[in-house]
């Protein structure tokens, strides 16, 4: 102590102790500093806290199920805490009860089908190790002095099969079965070799594991139900929707040269963004995982509501699987806007009518098919695809026809120069697009190639910045783009174009397979009839009239 003292007094060179470093000089402002800096620390975990409180309520708002299936959770582990107070002839109840509780705990699940599950894997698992306990523990009583050794010797060989058994593929829905089946095994083996009564260590067991069974089942079903074959429907259907949005987003975009300042690096490495176009794409991407499961949980469900027996659930994540490959599309058109090489503005407009057609079109077609699946009804008399089949076809028509805007065409030779024309021949020429005007592709007398500058195809994004491609070019003349080289770009922007086209038509071929999906859908499922639309009665050539149907 006297040490530090000196060292304390003595400290002129400005190196004071690390304490002394910490708080500041004599004057005491930088204490002052260390205690702004901890309420600046408790302030944040404050506001942190309200936030997360913030979102904890706003999860509880936009799904009240949450709320009821936490409610319920409580309710069930009240009831079954009862058995502690038992004070009947069978005092076990009361001294074992914690194995209800526990069956409480792990058999209440979201849904009903998840419920079923857990508990049938339970009820399997404790009824196999159960009855297994009990054979070896009277084999275990004969062998007399190689008891430890025959129970030793069993918990080994229940381990290593049930261990080796759950990782067989078809096994794996039955993992939970398997823990279980372990676990229930080695405390029965070690409780009944205490007591000496496995019989009675077995049976109290079971009896008690039922009872929370029964507990669980009646609250989860009998108290605001959640179904997984319901979840289900809905996620199918919000992906019909949420596909809609991005597919109208994406032509909207495309043609209103929408391009990213700097692309999010979430979007590169395919994590959520605040990008609602990129979100709704990757939400039907990504629901594979999570219809696999509601699908297993609904296989399980008891007859409910519309869903009669034998519901064809498969058939939904079928449909689902085909709008799955419908977005795939949509994400390469999303990668268009995306990509650095940009087709110019003056040739988007040259198709942009068309484009928006099949965008509407498909978007149309798709929340339709999301409505019927909504209510559960046939799709109407007719061909759903007839308007966006002929908008597709208006857009490659206008594709063969203005193809010249998709290739550098300065090369063409389209045939041999004509030797003589006429006056009318001349004006003809003028008025037709589809005429051949010399050896030189029409681009040049049509689009007027020639009067786009050197360099640069102009754009602007969503900050209304101008946007230059190729990256060497500078919009204030900084540097030079040479000839071959700017034709090499401009050849390359103006087949970006013709990609996002193709991708749209591809788009729409793919239509037909989530058509198909949802029409074997509704047979399967037997669907209600489509409301019958009674048009005005049409004069016939006798003149009486006819009602359309």
């Amino acid at each position: 102590m006297g040490s530090f003292k000196c060292n304390w007094a003595d400290n002129s060179g400005g190196k004071l102790p690390l304490l002394v470093s910490f708080w500041g000089n004599e004057d005491g402002g930088s204490q002052r500093t260390g205690l702004k800096v901890m309420r600046e620390k408790i302030k944040n975990s404050w506001v942190e806290f309200n936030d997360f409180a913030r979102k904890v309520l706003e999860m509880g708002r936009s799904d009240p199920r949450k709320v009821i299936f936490a409610i319920k959770m409580g309710l069930a582990l009240s009831l079954t805490s009862l058995l502690i107070f038992w004070k009947g002839s069978y005092q076990d109840f009361a001294q074992y009860s914690i194995w209800a509780i526990l069956t409480v705990i792990v058999m209440f699940e979201f849904s009903i089908g998840a419920t079923f599950i857990k508990g049938f894997n339970r009820g399997l698992g404790t009824l196999c190790a159960g009855i297994l306990a009990f054979c070896f523990a009277e084999f275990s009583v004969v062998a007399g002095k190689f008891e430890e050794v025959v129970i030793v010797i069993s918990i080994f060989l229940t381990g290593f099969c049930a261990s080796y058994l759950k990782l067989y593929p078809t096994m794996k829905p039955y993992e939970y079965g398997f823990r279980v089946f372990v676990l229930t095994y080695c405390i029965l083996m070690v409780a009944g070799n205490r007591t000496r009564e496995y019989s009675q260590a077995v049976l109290t067991r079971l009896v008690l594991i039922a009872a929370g069974a029964g507990v669980t089942l009646v609250v989860n079903i009998c108290i605001f139900p959640i179904w997984a074959g319901e979840s289900l429907h809905k996620l199918v259907v919000k992906n019909f929707k949420d596909l809609a949005t991005s597919l109208e987003g994406c032509v909207n975009g495309y043609l209103k040269c929408v391009e990213y300042e700097r692309i999010p690096s979430k979007i590169l490495t395919y994590q959520a963004a605040d990008d609602p176009l990129y979100n709704c794409y990757r939400s039907v991407v990504q629901s594979t995982s999570e219809e696999d499961t509601l699908l297993g949980f609904a296989t399980w469900e008891p007859p409910h509501g519309p869903y009669r027996h034998n519901y064809p659930w498969e058939n939904f994540v079928k449909v689902s699987g085909a709008v799955k490959h419908c977005a795939f599309t949509v994400m390469a058109l999303h990668g268009c806007i995306l990509s650095e090489i940009q087709a110019p503005a003056d040739r988007r407009h040259v198709f942009s009518n068309e484009l928006q057609k099949v965008g509407s079109e498909g978007a149309k077609v798709l929340r339709e098919l999301g409505s019927k699946l909504e209510k559960m009804e046939k799709l109407s008399p007719g061909d759903i695809l007839k308007n966006v089949h002929e908008a597709a076809e208006q857009l490659q028509q206008k594709i063969d026809h203005k193809s010249y805007v998709l290739v550098n065409s300065e090369g063409w030779e389209i045939g041999g120069r004509p030797m003589e024309l006429d006056l009318e021949d001349l004006i003809n020429a003028a008025e037709d697009e589809n005429m051949k005007l010399g050896s030189k592709s029409l681009s040049e007398a049509v689009l007027e190639v020639r009067s786009v500058s050197v360099g640069t195809a102009l754009c602007y994004d969503s900050k209304n910045t101008l946007r230059t491609w190729p990256s060497n070019a500078s919009a204030n003349g900084g540097s030079v783009v040479k000839g071959d080289e700017f034709k090499t770009y401009e050849s390359a922007s103006a087949l970006s174009m013709a990609t996002f086209a193709s991708l749209l038509i591809e788009f729409v071929a793919r239509l037909g397979n989530v058509v198909s999906s949802f029409e074997e859908l509704s047979l399967k499922a037997n669907f209600k009839d489509p409301p019958i639309n009674n048009m005005p009665p049409e004069p016939c050539k006798g003149g009486v009239a006819t009602w359309v149907v």
